[in-house]
């Protein structure tokens, strides 16, 4: 009997605020801003990419390609995304 595994999804289990601020927290601890947009993308994608797309203005596609895995989005399109979720980067000192 063959064993068939789903492929994890992380954008099924961020269904709270908590779990969403965890979740970008634990990325952005790793400094890595490819990692950082594939996880943003997982956060669109939990409240619909549609909605994000619409309120941050940005074009569905274009949001779309922006945070793919080592996609190297603009800050003005990581900012607009970040607002459109609803979260707010904040500096922490080391």
């Amino acid at each position: 009997m063959t064993l068939k595994l789903n492929p994890f999804d992380p954008s099924q289990y961020l269904d709270s605020k908590e779990a969403i601020t965890e979740y970008l927290t634990a990325i952005m601890e790793e400094g890595d801003s490819a990692l950082l947009a594939a996880a943003l993308a997982d956060v669109a994608r939990s409240k619909g990419m549609t909605e994000i797309a619409e309120t941050s203005g940005i074009a569905r596609a274009a949001l779309y390609k922006a945070l793919q895995r080592n996609a190297e989005p603009s800050l003005d399109i990581l900012a607009k995304a970040c607002k459109a979720l609803g979260v707010t980067p904040r500096a922490k000192a080391a």
